[in-house]
């Protein structure tokens, strides 16, 4: 497939994708907004916090479905992303695509599968037994829920992994700005060392990625989503040498006095007299 091959494709996905995007972003930050709601516990016990999350569980159901459709449509917007880079590049590897399909997937699906659960055995501890320590400890410590845990842990590494790399990849064939690919690299470092429980960072990346893939950037999309070919962003420092180039150019050029009249071979007519040529005449002053 040809550049201009690339960007009619591109093209007509456009706009699908810009709304995706944004669908992410909204999904994200709503589940985590959620989460926050309803009841919570105000003393860190176990049979306590089994007895709220009982009440509760509603809630923690609905912002994992929320959640899941969130983890697709970043899937789907990383997916996309990285397949425009390799249009640019063949030498891009394409298992990142498979990666960030893993991780969608497989977060969507521990994720909801694991909030039935709790509340599964949530709602036994509450209506069954003596509600004591050693019954809570047994019910939370199952095989069952370890091993969903564990698979949530992977599916978000393979999401931050996923956010790094195919940011990276599109900073490197000019299709994201520096501001723009080393924010989804900070993004994916966040999915695993969570600073505030709303996802500020990763659904701020993804509205302003919505709306640079629906062409409509501020000062401009990058000249990659253009001409369909890499264009990698020059090195900072080259950037800087050019900058100082010019500073030191306009500076020179305020100094340099205006270049002298070249000489005249002899027998050629004399030039015209201009407005700049002409010496200036003296006023007399009338007393």
């Amino acid at each position: 497939m040809n550049a201009e091959q690339q960007l009619i494709r591109e093209a007509r996905a456009r706009n699908r994708q810009a709304i995706v995007a944004g669908t992410a972003a909204v999904l994200l930050v709503a589940a985590a907004i959620i989460q926050l709601g309803g009841p919570h516990t105000k003393v860190d016990e176990l049979t306590v916090d089994l007895i709220v999350a009982n009440k509760r569980f509603p809630l923690d159901l609905i912002a994992a479905v929320v959640n899941a459709l969130g983890s697709l449509a970043i899937a789907w917007t990383l997916v996309y992303l990285h397949d425009c880079s390799r249009a640019r590049n063949p030498d891009v590897k394409g298992y990142v695509t498979v990666l960030a399909i893993l991780a969608g997937v497989l977060s969507a699906i521990t994720g909801v599968t694991y909030a039935i659960v709790v509340a599964i055995k949530v709602h036994q501890f509450v209506t069954t037994g003596t509600q004591t320590y050693q019954e809570a400890n047994h019910l939370t410590n199952s095989s069952g829920l370890l091993a969903l845990q564990l698979l949530g842990q992977a599916s978000a590494l393979m999401l931050a992994v996923s956010f790094a790399l195919v940011s990276l990849n599109a900073l490197r064939q000019g299709l994201l700005t520096r501001f723009m690919g080393y924010l989804g690299i900070f993004a994916g470092v966040l999915v695993l060392f969570q600073v505030t429980q709303v996802p500020v960072v990763q659904g701020f990346w993804l509205l302003a990625l919505g709306y640079l893939i629906s062409g409509r950037w501020p000062t401009g999309v990058p000249p990659a989503w253009r001409s369909g070919r890499a264009e990698p962003w020059p090195p900072s420092s080259q950037a800087r040498m050019q900058r100082a180039a010019g500073a030191r150019a306009r500076a020179a050029g305020k100094a340099v006095p205006a270049p002298a009249a070249e000489p005249q071979p002899a027998g050629a007519p004399a030039p015209g007299r201009t407005r700049a040529t002409t010496p200036k005449r003296k006023r007399k002053r009338r007393t």
